[in-house]
């Protein structure tokens, strides 16, 4: 019954998308037999892009393989020109100069990635369609579309970051878009080492080797990272294994086949949150000592380009995710001590399929050349979830005490979705450029499982208990489209402007979860809305790179959390629900003036520059149907004001880098509480961090150093309901890194 559902709105969409294209596709084939000598001048149209800047931030082209990024708003940061602790993934440093970032830091080993844009949630990157190479890396883009596996910042040539108006290409996500792409291998090496050694405080050991070449018509690609660390608070201890392997084939001139394969492992003890009177008297503290978390990561990906001719090509990416999460621990309330009782087991296991198409085509419109893009996405997903008991030992011993009884839940998530996207870049002038797009949808998410259900009088006596069967299934279909515009100034100055829908279904967390911190609606509906961007960005005299926006952000039914009380125990807990409507709107700007440039001209020994990033956030809720929340109440983890600014300094091979970040406070749940009985929720004050690092390089040596947090200010990002918390999670103090590496 699903698959003939499924056939037969595969029908429609595909009808629908031929009537709104075959216009196009006409006009493209009329056109290119006409005026084939027009198509020869194709390339000087997709290579034309913003010079890059020297230090670590530039801009997608056009057009570039089979992707289209006219009239978006994006970012690129190459990371060979980032001057940080890249072996420690610090997102403050990699990320300093993408505009309107909110970071979680409460993982300083740099595991996982937490960051969110325009007053969304980081939590694992959730709000971003996360991919590496072009192809997902997410537990379950579609139902659970949270990162637990970050690349290594040493094994990326660079990070891509387009936001909103993304959703038409590469998914709905209302964040937009990151792809991490790792370095290519030399074409004229047999073989290339790259190799680095890091030693830093509180027990940081982060070992990388990368062994890449070409042999005839192969181009192979590997590395592999080990990383250990004590952590800067007790209990708080790690190891992590990272390994990757590419082969690419290049058969003839015009086909190329590529696979991949990435393993990442990690166990991490995890100190627990802390109340808010617990930070203040000593955030370095822990009360936990029991909680651990694992995970074990196993990523496939096939990769097709086919050159068909010099105006069309053709790209096919297919991957498949095996892996599984482990958390075990108390999750109880972090103001009470852990008497030494059987554990909380949650256990994910992954196991998803996805396939991507891609034709892109270059025609002539208007004496000028267009290019039209077209693609179709295949993708399902099985989640098995089980929560229960576990051992009531100290060490990470993963089991269930109860395997066939589970006394929590045990659920199984199918997930299935099938999308035809389009997009053209009708270049009306060599000036002016304009590009519509549509984005059909289908979305299956269903569960199928029960959960434990009890009820207990106040002397902590239970009246009734019941596993109780939860079977769900919601099926919908939609449409999205959306239309960007840029006019070039300029060769180097562009102004852009775009409006893109966006959705959002509802994910596994939202469905159930049990935890005595944290309920959720059972009628929870999926979000949806728009955003849009309008901005200027360029380069002047290659000595300053900027990027001024305003964006508007509206969200339908955004899914938040407010304060509720227990009818029975009176305890208060997280409630998570379509609170109500919300808007954001605000300013992104980044500014880069290489003094040395501007002043004495062009030198390639020297460089002074200075940037500054700063972002103001208006987000609030509209529309309330909720007592608690009140219209104009500010939406939860959306910090104002975020600043990041520094000094970069370069002679010859020297590179020293200063860089402060300022992020105004924030709340954590929509009635804007100050502060709560158990810390869950409450206010995160303002926080300021300041880095500096320093760089050396001769020949094929290269050794850095630097401090992160060097005024040791005490704060944190984060308060969590369950793992790794619940409550206060503190970020990492001052701490020193020593890296050395070799080129060979």
């Amino acid at each position: 019954m699903v698959d003939s559902a499924i056939r037969r709105e595969m029908r429609i969409l595909i009808s629908v998308l031929l009537i709104v294209l075959n216009p196009v596709l006409l006009f493209a084939q009329d056109s290119t037999a006409v005026k084939k000598d027009s198509i020869k001048r194709l390339k000087e149209v997709t290579v034309e892009a913003e010079k890059d800047n020297a230090f670590g931030i530039t801009r997608l082209k056009q057009v570039e393989g089979t992707a289209i990024y006219a009239g978006k708003k994006n970012e690129v940061i190459v990371l060979d020109d980032v001057n940080g602790n890249t072996a420690a993934n610090n997102p403050r440093q990699v990320f300093g100069k993408v505009a309107g970032l909110n970071i979680w830091e409460s993982d300083g080993a740099g595991i996982q990635l937490g960051i969110g844009g325009r007053g969304l949630s980081p939590n694992r990157v959730s709000n971003f369609n996360t991919r590496q190479n072009g192809y997902d890396i997410s537990a379950d883009a579609l139902g659970y579309p949270e990162s637990y596996y970050t690349p290594p910042v040493e094994a990326l040539e660079r990070i891509e970051v387009v936001r909103g108006a993304a959703s038409l290409q590469y998914g709905t996500q209302f964040g937009g878009f990151i792809n991490f792409k790792f370095r290519q291998a030399p074409e004229n090496k047999l073989i290339h080492v790259r190799a680095k050694q890091t030693i830093g405080s509180f027990g940081f050991y982060n070992t990388f080797t990368s062994v890449s070449g070409t042999i005839k018509k192969i181009t192979y690609n590997t590395f592999y990272q080990f990383k250990r660390g004590d952590g800067w608070r007790p209990n708080s201890g790690f190891n992590a294994h990272t390994a990757f392997a590419g082969l690419t084939y290049s058969v003839n001139k015009k086909l190329k086949i590529g696979l991949e394969y990435t393993f990442m492992e990690y166990l991490a003890q995890q100190p627990g949150g802390l109340t808010d009177k617990q930070f203040l008297k000593d955030p370095q503290q822990s009360n936990r000592k029991r909680n651990w978390f694992r995970v074990n990561w196993n990523l496939a990906a096939l990769n097709l380009d086919y050159e068909i001719n010099e105006s069309s090509r053709i790209n096919w990416r297919s991957f498949t995710l095996y892996a599984q999460r482990d958390a075990l621990g108390n999750l109880g309330r972090i103001d009470r001590l852990d008497v030494g009782a059987d554990r909380d087991y949650l256990q994910d296991k992954f196991r998803n399929f996805g396939s991507e198409l891609r034709y892109l085509k270059q025609y002539s419109l208007l004496k000028t050349v267009s290019t039209f893009l077209v693609g179709a996405r295949y993708y399902q997903g099985t989640t098995y979830r089980k929560q229960g008991l576990g051992n009531n030992k100290s060490s990470a011993d993963f089991y269930f005490n109860n395997p066939e009884d589970l006394e929590h839940s045990n659920y199984t998530f199918p997930s299935r979705n099938i999308a035809l996207f389009s997009e053209n870049v009708f270049r009306i002038t060599s000036r002016l450029n304009i590009t519509p797009g549509v984005r059909l949808e289908y979305i299956s998410t269903n569960s199928r499982g029960y959960y434990h259900e009890e009820s207990s009088d106040l002397a902590g006596n239970i009246l009734y208990e019941r596993n109780v069967e939860d079977n769900r299934s919601s099926n919908r279909k939609f449409f999205l489209g959306g239309i960007g515009a840029g006019y070039k100034l300029n060769k180097s100055i562009e102004s852009y402007i775009n409006f893109s829908q966006n959705y959002r279904s509802i994910n596994f967390n939202d469905m159930r979860i049990i935890n005595p911190n944290a309920r959720v609606d059972n009628d929870l509906k999926d979000e949806s809305g728009y955003s849009s961007d309008i901005g200027i960005r360029g380069n002047i005299k290659n000595y300053l790179n900027f990027d001024l926006s305003l964006f508007f952000l509206k969200y339908n039914g955004r899914i938040g959390s407010i304060q509720k009380v227990d009818s029975t125990t009176y305890q208060i807990y997280r409630y998570r629900t379509n609170v109500s409507d919300s808007r954001n709107y605000g300013l992104e700007s980044f500014v880069e003036l290489d003094f040395y440039k501007l002043f004495a001209g062009s030198d390639k020994k020297l460089g002074i520059s200075v940037f500054a990033n700063y972002a103001f956030i208006t987000a609030e809720y509209i529309n309330s149907k909720e007592p608690s929340v009140k219209d104009g109440n500010r939406v939860e983890l959306v910090p104002q004001q975020i600043l990041r600014t520094g000094l970069n300094i370069s002679y010859k091979e020297f590179k020293l880098t200063g860089q402060y970040a300022y992020t105004s406070e924030q709340f954590t749940e929509a009635s804007n509480a100050v502060s709560t009985s158990t810390s869950v929720d409450g206010l995160i004050p303002s926080y300021s961090v300041l880095d500096a690092s320093l760089s050396y390089s001769f020949r094929w040596v290269s050794i850095s150093t630097g401090v992160n947090n060097l005024l040791n200010n005490y704060y944190f990002t984060r308060r969590a309901d369950g793992y790794p918390g619940p409550g206060i999670i503190p970020s990492d103090g001052r701490s020193f890194y020593v890296t050395l590496g070799i080129k060979i």
